[in-house]
């Protein structure tokens, strides 16, 4: 019994130990992170360089500890946490193997498989021929992968995950964190590279294009200075064929990026025949990951040509150059599009993301150019800052200053002919225009007096124009005009001219002043005349005015007189014949009914047609005072009586009787009416 509970004990203890152990082989992996194995010891032994065991072997083990609860002994098994390799956005990645298989003698980046993926899984890599060193292909931004922190080293902008194997590294990591610079990079090289407009110190915009070169490939062909995919056969086959220069011309600034997503499948750059060095193709705006041990990108002014300009190129790559100029061209030679030389075909105006360490482009005007021999230099192409004012001496010594200016037009067709014989159109201006302009002016200057090319300014200007237009006409140029803008003239000419100037003007003063008197006086005379000619007129006029008055006094007197004589006579045969009648009439009255009746029935007719009141209105009897009062009051009733019957005041003086001058009014008799003696009327009619 005592040997059971010893056992029992025993086995109890055993038990304890073994469940410590067990949880303590737990491993709790979080949910970033890998569980990275180390084999404490094996009967095994590793066969090959590499740092980790994929068989058993003591060391680094290739399979990770994904996240959760995990399980190795302790005691065989050593296990370190390490993050996932996480890659921010605006980032790179760039992976250096630690494992497999050593690279070739003269590589400098590991064979790309599809297989490798990400490099997550260490075994498929080995597996699959992976070789040590830097990889040819980044993480991309965004990348979070499980990746073995012995197989690859990660180097990040600001961080390198992984655990270094060699030596120098370990030391490193022993004080500090990994950095890119320990392994060459600037942390700046981990980021995209971005091609974007620029702008420069005024704010302009500035388009860009990206130089790209390569610094792992197969060298390039002898006398080839850059790569181009499938070099310049695809040219030559287009000539071949008859193709026109644009259709060439397209075809090479046409880029065959696609062929390797722009640099940044590197694998697929070199499988098609990608070279080491310069690269002929261009990258436009964008963002590209592209590995900074194998590529570089160099930013530089996109190539524009302006309306009014071409663009003349020199090719320094492409087909062994072929002059196409003709025997009668003695300066240097021209060359299709695609051949190395002087292209015979300018690019016209346009944006173009050419090469310029492939191909440089001269920019020539073709509209107008004016150049100024003056301190003022022409701001729309600075061509002329070299240009100063022509200094010449007369015949007799005298220094003149003079500004010019001259007028020169580049056809587009004859650009690549001038840019052949002169290299540019700066050495177009200082070595050829500057020599030509400047001996003729100072030639003709000093073979004539200082007056003399004062008074032929005009002839001397002529006859540059003639000269200089004939000189470089043979440079395939044409000159549109020359103009002295100003000439400055000796102090002492200057003195000499103004006082025999101001002379001049005195006496042409003293002819002016002369010819006003003398057209003063005429002026007086002729306004004398002229003021007595409007006395004349004037007079003329009034006495026009008077006899036209006359004669109308004169046609209406006339008038009249003859309006009353006539007049006159109708009325006095009124009077007469209507007295006759009335005779008659009388006279017949007589006979009829007497002489007496006859004189009262015309008395009562003479008083009826006269409306003369006989009767008086108001009739006063008495003899004492009230009777005049009593016929105020009557009056004054009879007056307020005589309104209209709506009262809106007196009655019209048309119905007011007068009383008659014969008869007169008393308060105690009747007014006495007198007759005419109608009897001595008859009488005298008799």
């Amino acid at each position: 019994m005592p040997e059971f509970l010893i056992f029992l004990s025993f086995l109890s203890v055993v038990l304890f130990f073994l469940f410590i152990f067990i949880i303590a082989s737990l491993r709790r992996i979080g949910p970033s992170e890998v569980g990275l194995v180390t084999k404490r010891f094996s009967f095994k032994k590793l066969v090959n360089d590499d740092p980790i065991a994929f068989n058993g072997e003591p060391g680094y083990q290739a399979e990770l500890l994904m996240p959760g609860l995990r399980w190795k002994s302790r005691l065989l098994y050593r296990v370190d946490k390490f993050p996932w390799v996480q890659i921010p956005a605006g980032q790179i990645g760039v992976v250096i193997s630690q494992v497999g298989k050593p690279l070739p003698t003269g590589a400098k980046s590991a064979v790309y498989k599809k297989e490798f993926g990400n490099y997550s899984d260490v075994r498929g890599f080995i597996n699959g021929g992976g070789e040590k060193g830097v990889q040819r292909n980044v993480l991309a931004p965004g990348s979070l992968v499980p990746i073995h922190p012995v197989g690859f080293l990660v180097i990040t902008k600001y961080k390198v995950y992984g655990l270094p194997v060699s030596s120098e590294h370990q030391d490193v990591v022993g004080n500090s964190e990994l950095k890119p610079e320990l392994f060459g990079l600037k942390p700046s090289q981990l980021d995209l590279i971005r091609i974007e407009p620029s702008h420069d110190a005024e704010g302009k915009g500035i388009d860009l294009v990206g130089i790209v070169t390569t610094f792992e490939g197969s060298p390039l062909p002898s006398g080839d200075l850059a790569s181009r995919l499938g070099g310049f056969e695809d040219l030559a086959e287009m000539e071949r064929s008859g193709a026109e220069d644009g259709k060439v011309i397209e075809t090479i600034l046409g880029s065959k990026n696609l062929l390797h997503n722009n640099y940044q499948d590197f694998q697929a750059f070199l499988d098609n025949g990608g070279k080491i060095g310069l690269q002929h193709d261009t990258l436009l705006y964008g963002a590209y990951a592209l590995n900074p041990f194998l590529i570089k990108v160099e930013l530089v002014p996109m190539l524009i040509v302006n309306q009014g300009q071409v663009a003349v190129i020199k090719a320094y790559v492409g087909l062994p150059t072929q002059d196409t100029s003709g025997s009668e061209f003695k300066y240097g030679s021209l060359v299709r599009p695609g051949h190395r030389g002087i292209w015979q075909e300018p690019l016209r105006t346009g944006k173009y993301a050419i090469n310029p360490h492939c191909y440089r482009a001269e920019l020539v005007p073709t509209a107008i150019l004016t150049l100024n021999w003056a301190e003022a230099v022409s701001q729309a192409h600075n061509l002329d800052k070299a240009l100063k004012q022509i200094t010449a001496k007369s015949k007799e010594g005298f220094i003149f200053h003079i500004d010019l200016q001259v007028q020169i037009h580049v056809a587009d067709t004859k650009a690549p002919k001038v840019i052949s014989m002169v290299g540019t159109m700066q050495n177009l201006v200082n070595e050829v225009l500057q020599a030509a302009v400047g001996n003729h002016f100072r030639n003709t200057i000093q073979s004539m007096p200082a007056i003399k090319f004062i008074e032929t300014r005009q002839q001397v200007q002529e006859d540059a124009l003639a000269h200089i237009s004939e000189h470089i006409s043979h440079y395939q140029v044409e000159t549109k005009g020359i103009y002295i803008q100003d000439v400055v003239l000796p102090e002492g000419l200057v003195t000499v001219l103004t006082e025999r100037e101001i002379a001049n003007q005195q006496i042409e003063t003293y002819k002016r002043q002369r010819e006003s008197q003398e057209e003063r006086i005429n002026m007086e005379h002729s306004k004398g005349t002229a003021d007595m000619q409007a006395l004349l007129a004037k007079s003329k006029v009034e006495v026009d005015i008077k006899t036209n008055t006359a004669n109308a006094r004169k046609a209406e007197g006339e008038g009249e007189s003859s309006y009353i004589m006539k007049t006159g006579a109708a009325k006095g045969a009124e009077v007469e014949a209507i007295g006759l009648a009335k005779a008659k009439g009388f006279k017949a009255q007589v006979e009829a009914v007497g002489m007496n009746a006859t004189a009262i029935v015309n008395i009562a007719s003479a008083l009826s047609e006269s409306k003369t009141r006989f009767v008086p209105d108001i009739f006063i009897s008495g003899g004492n005072n009230s009777g005049v009062l009593e016929a105020l009051a009557a009056k004054l009733m009879g007056s307020l009586g005589n309104t209209s019957g709506n009262g809106k005041g007196p009655v019209s003086e048309e119905k007011i009787t007068p009383v008659p001058e014969e008869i007169s009014i008393s308060p105690v008799i009747e007014p006495l009416v007198t007759v005419p003696d109608i009897n001595k009327d008859l009488q005298n009619e008799n």
